[in-house]
């Protein structure tokens, strides 16, 4: 895990190491309404069910400098929603999170939107619930 320095003062250095970064990209991501989740991918798929827990840092990649970072985000939407929305919103969450809980300048928050989550409609699920 790469740690960066992102403060230096009289009483030394903050560092704020890069996965920490990207757990809160993610987590501001997965909170925006819209978002159904992240997506690793297929390597990142199988890495997580092979580490059987919850992965928080999920479809965030990141890179952070000295005071900057640029945020790659992956994600899953819900069908019917209006996507350019829903990213926008997604890259406004990230950017003010990031930005205030770490000090570091967002200089880019790019979103990449890789499925759509489709839901049974309401009364298919009454339907089912009605034949058990």
């Amino acid at each position: 895990m790469e740690e960066k320095t992102t403060v230096k003062n009289s009483l030394g250095a903050i560092r704020i190491a890069d996965e920490v970064v990207e757990i809160i990209a993610g987590l501001a991501a997965s909170e925006v309404e819209g978002v159904a989740g992240m997506s690793g991918g297929l390597v990142g798929d199988i890495a997580h069910m092979l580490s059987r827990g919850k992965n928080l840092a999920k479809g965030v990649k990141v890179e952070v400098g000295e005071q900057e970072a640029a945020i790659e985000l992956f994600i899953v939407v819900e069908y019917g929603v209006s996507i350019p929305d829903v990213a926008l919103r997604v890259q406004e969450a990230v950017k003010e999170r990031i930005e205030s809980m770490t000090g570091l300048r967002v200089i880019e928050t790019n979103v990449h939107v890789q499925g759509v989550q489709f839901r049974p409609p309401v009364e298919l699920k009454e339907d089912e619930n009605r034949l058990k």
